[in-house]
C-alpha cells in the first residue's frame, strides 16, 4: 500500500511514517519545513520528502492519506485529498488499527513527564529482554530513535492529550486502548483547544473508558485533578503511587541522584542513575510500577534505570566551556519551569543559576499561565525571558525579577558579559530557540581562547 503523510516531520508523524515503513507499506510524505532530526532517519529509511503542500504530491494517486493534526481546513493538499476523495485518517486512528489493537499498549499519559516517563518504562521493558515496540514524543537515546516496531506483544507509547485531527477533536490518546495506563499528573494546559481543565478532565475521562477491565490504571495519589476524573469512573483496577500507598520512594540525597523503591512497605530495590530532581523519581516510580504490570521484577528495573540514558532535551547538558555549564530543557508550563530549577539547585547547590527562558508555547503566547512564572522561576539567581514579538503580555508586567529581551543575539551579548566561571545556564523552550545553545558555547569558546 502507498501511504502518504501530511505533517510527516513531527516528531508522532515521523513515528508513524518509521511504523509504516516497518510493516512493508510505501511511505512518502510531506511538511511545510523538511527538517532535522527527523528529515534525516526518515530519509535514512528510503522516505521520500517533500517541501510544501502542493497537490501534485498527490500523483500517483496514494492509497491512503494519513492527516497529521497540525493540518487544516484551506491546506492546498487537504484540500485535494477531500476534493479527490482519497481514503484519509488520522495517525492515532491508524496506528490503532494498524498495530495497537493487537499489542498489549502501555501509554503514559499526563501534563508533565511523558516523554521522560515513556522512555524509561520503554528501557525497562527492553532491558528485560521483552523488546517491546515503541512511540515517544522525543529521541530515546538508550535507542537513537523515537519509534520501532518489533514483534513483541508490548507497545510502549506516550499518550498525548491534544487533539487527532481537524475532523476528529477527541484527545489522541482516546484511540490507544492500554491496557496499562500511566496518569502522571493533570493540570490545565493546550489553551488553544480546551477551555478549562475540566475540558482536559473530560478527554482523560474518555481515556479511562477504553482502558479494559482486565487493565491496571496507576496514579499520583495527591493529584486532585486526577482523583476528581476517576471519581467520574474507573472500570479496571486502580494503582496509587507514591507517598502512603504500595509504591513509595526515599531519596538517598537530596539531589535524587539515588532512591530506595518500596512495595507493599517492603524494601524491594535502589537505583543509582545520571538523572536528578524528586520529579524524575516520580517518573521512575511510575514506570517501576507499570513494568511490573507486566511482569518485570522491581530490582531488574532498578538495575535498567542505573544505565538509563536521559530523553534529549530534558535538562540535557549541550556542553562546558570555562567551567559554565549550559543547558537545553523542553520545560514550558510554570510546573515544569519550576520542578526542573529545583533539581538543579539541589545538584548544584549555591552555584549561580541562570533561567533562559522562551515563552513559545501557545498556551504561553496566550499569557494563561503568566502570573505563575515569577514563583516557578524564583529558584534561579537571575532570569533572563526573550520578548518575542506577537506575545500578547508583557513580560515586564508579570516577572519583576526578570530582565527581558527582544533578540536572542541580546540575550547572547548579556550572558557573554556576565557570566562567571561555576555559572550554569538553564535553557527552556519547546522549539529551537534560534539555536541559542550552540550559539552560546561557541560564543564562550571564542572568548575562551581569545582569552589564553
Amino acid at each position: 500500500m502507498h501511504i502518504h503523510i501530511l505533517g510527516i516531520c513531527g516528531t508522532f508523524m515521523g513515528g508513524i511514517a518509521a511504523i509504516a515503513k516497518a510493516l512493508g507499506h510505501h511511505v512518502t510524505g510531506s511538511d511545510a519545513q523538511v527538517y532535522p532530526p527527523m528529515s534525516d532517519q526518515l530519509r535514512q529509511l528510503g522516505i521520500t520528502l517533500i517541501e510544501g503542500y502542493d497537490p501534485q504530491q498527490l500523483e500517483p494517486r496514494p492509497d491512503l492519506v494519513i492527516i497529521g493534526n497540525a493540518m487544516s481546513r484551506g491546506n492546498p493538499a487537504v484540500e485535494a485529498v477531500l476534493s479527490q476523495r482519497i481514503p484519509y485518517t488520522s495517525g492515532a486512528q491508524w496506528l490503532h488499527d494498524a498495530v495497537l489493537q493487537h499489542k498489549w499498549v502501555l501509554a503514559v499519559a499526563g501534563t508533565h513527564g511523558k516523554t521522560t516517563t515513556a522512555s524509561m518504562l520503554t528501557w525497562i521493558i527492553d532491558y528485560a529482554g521483552l523488546r517491546p515496540s515503541f512511540l515517544v514524543g522525543g529521541v530515546l537515546a538508550n535507542f537513537a530513535e523515537s519509534a520501532r516496531l518489533t514483534d513483541s506483544d508490548f507497545f510502549v507509547i506516550e499518550a498525548d492529550e491534544y487533539d487527532t485531527a481537524f475532523f476528529d477533536k477527541r484527545s489522541k490518546f482516546v484511540h490507544y486502548c492500554p491496557t496499562t495506563l500511566i496518569l502522571n499528573n493533570l493540570e490545565f494546559d493546550h489553551a488553544d483547544i480546551f477551555s478549562d481543565l475540566a475540558a482536559i478532565q473530560r478527554q482523560f475521562h474518555h481515556l479511562m473508558r477504553v482502558v479494559p477491565k482486565h487493565g491496571r490504571v496507576f496514579s499520583p495519589a495527591y493529584d486532585q485533578a486526577l482523583n476528581q476524573v476517576l471519581q467520574q469512573g474507573c472500570w479496571s483496577e486502580h494503582v496509587a503511587v507514591g507517598g502512603d500507598t504500595e509504591w513509595e520512594a526515599q531519596l538517598l540525597d537530596q539531589a535524587g541522584s539515588a532512591f530506595t523503591v518500596y512495595h507493599q512497605r517492603q524494601r524491594s530495590g535502589e537505583v543509582n542513575w545520571s538523572l536528578i530532581g524528586e520529579h524524575n523519581v516520580d517518573n521512575a516510580l511510575m514506570a517501576i510500577a507499570a513494568a511490573h504490570h507486566v511482569g518485570v521484577s522491581i530490582a531488574t528495573s532498578c538495575e535498567a534505570l542505573g544505565h538509563f540514558k536521559n530523553t534529549r532535551r530534558r535538562m540535557e547538558l549541550r556542553g562546558e566551556v570555562g567551567q559554565i555549564r549550559v543547558y537545553d530543557d523542553f520545560a514550558h508550563h510554570p510546573t515544569a519551569i519550576a520542578t526542573t530549577l529545583a533539581g538543579l539547585r539541589a545538584k548544584v547547590g549555591q552555584q549561580r543559576i541562570w533561567a533562559v527562558l522562551e515563552p513559545r508555547s501557545n498556551t504561553m503566547k496566550l499569557g494563561v499561565h503568566a502570573d505563575q512564572l515569577a514563583s516557578a522561576l524564583a529558584a534561579a539567581d537571575q532570569v533572563l525571558m526573550l520578548q518575542p514579538q506577537g506575545l500578547t503580555w508583557s513580560a515586564a508586567d508579570y516577572l519583576p525579577q526578570a530582565q527581558v529581551f527582544q533578540s536572542v543575539s541580546d540575550i547572547l551579548a548579556h550572558l557573554a558579559a556576565q557570566l562567571q566561571p561555576q555559572d550554569h545556564v538553564l535553557i527552556m523552550s519547546n522549539g529551537g530557540f534560534d539555536n541559542i545553545h550552540n550559539r552560546l558555547l561557541q560564543q564562550l569558546s571564542a572568548t575562551t581562547e581569545s582569552s589564553s
